[in-house]
């Protein structure tokens, strides 16, 4: 009796909604409502994240823009930038010995090749070669090298990297220790945090993400990290006492550029700078399109643009090169970028000491156009 009661009420309820539904057609049925496609359109770009950075873009007013008066601007944004970066940290922290180690050395048909190991942190070594030049006496002039996203130092020698002595051939210019030789000019190439040799994860050619992600819960950058190994290979390259400290400079290409950049910008004992397609505004460039994360700078932005962090290299010599047709770092940005710097360069009272090279091609160094620039600094 109680069964059928319950299937009585159930069939009930059933047929009471199904009637229900019948004179309700607006509760069955989605209401009919036209939108404009113009409408639509703005609705799905403001769904993206990159809309509402673009509009924060725009708004920003940065603290450190350069507007005159060169001397109090380069101290207070060089403090500026060194925390943004995280680098005060690092300077903060006790250097530990350098304890360098050679762990080979081979004669090359442009000098020596010597591949070397030394400490910049506790728990951080840096693996690099020192090329020396044939036929020029110490004390030498010294490029500090730093490859991009490849796989790694071995490039700046032309040699496998598994076998360093084995040949290869070197697209765009890259084999810098060896132009640098063929120059006169010694070089010191260093295997940059999470490229080559220094890779978390060898599987893969370049690794920066998880170490770039780690050093930024630290409240470091990995950039800041790879401008203290540099500033460590100026410790090593002056305790060797084969190295001019009054010429002493630094080059990259991509990845390699941007730490060239802030490497100048950020250390003083660097003479010369010469980053090559690393250069642009960053809101043309990392703000604007898919980058590695190695490039990127809590509340860079608030300090202000590349020529900012540039300018903090005046009066000292800088090349700047850049393709023509580089899609990642536009060359109409750094046209604009490179008139401010231009300005910070004349306000220094070096105007000449800041120049700009553009190659006809892409994303790549342009040694036949660069260095002749470069050298008349040199002489």
């Amino acid at each position: 009796m109680k069964s059928s009661c319950i299937h009585f009420r159930l069939g009930f309820l059933a047929l009471l909604m199904s009637g229900f539904l019948a004179t309700a057609p607006h509760l069955a049925e989605a209401e009919d409502i036209t939108v404009k496609a113009d409408d639509i359109t703005d609705m799905k770009s403001n769904l993206k994240p990159f809309q509402r950075h673009q509009i924060l873009m725009e708004k920003l007013t940065p603290e450190m823009t350069y507007r005159g008066d060169f001397k109090n601007w380069k101290q207070k944004a060089g403090a500026t930038l060194e925390k943004i970066l995280g680098f005060d940290l690092l300077l903060a922290q006790e250097r530990p010995p350098l304890k360098p180690q050679t762990l080979w050395k081979r004669t090359h048909e442009l000098g020596t090749i010597e591949k070397v190991v030394f400490t910049s942190e506790v728990g951080a070594d840096v693996v690099a070669y020192v090329c020396l030049p044939k036929d020029i006496k110490p004390p030498y002039t010294f490029f500090i090298c730093l490859q991009g996203h490849a796989t790694g130092m071995h490039v700046s020698i032309a040699g496998e990297m598994k076998n360093e002595g084995t040949p290869i051939k070197v697209e765009g210019d890259r084999d810098f220790a060896l132009e640098c030789m063929r120059r006169g000019i010694a070089a010191l190439c260093i295997e940059q945090r999470g490229f080559g040799e220094r890779r978390d994860n060898e599987k893969v050619p370049t690794d920066c993400q998880d170490a770039a992600m780690r050093a930024l819960m630290l409240g470091r950058t990995l950039l800041a990290e790879r401008v203290y190994d540099v500033d460590r290979g100026i410790d090593y390259l002056l305790s060797r006492g084969d190295a001019d400290p009054k010429r002493i400079g630094v080059m990259g290409n991509s990845g390699g550029g941007t730490t060239s950049m802030f490497a100048g910008a950020l250390l003083p004992r660097i003479t010369h700078v010469m980053p090559s397609c690393s250069f642009s505004s960053f809101k043309a460039s990392v703000m604007s399109m898919t980058h590695c994360t190695c490039n990127y700078v809590p509340g860079l932005l608030n300090y202000g643009e590349s020529a900012d962090v540039l300018g903090l290299i005046a009066p000292r010599p800088l090349v700047i090169v850049n393709g023509q047709m580089d899609e990642i770092f536009p060359i109409a940005a750094a046209n604009s970028e490179f008139k401010r710097l231009q300005q910070i360069y004349a306000d220094a009272g070096a105007p000449a000491n800041c120049q700009h090279v553009i190659g006809d091609g892409g994303h790549r160094f342009y040694a036949a156009d660069a260095w002749p620039v470069m050298l008349k600094f040199l002489q």
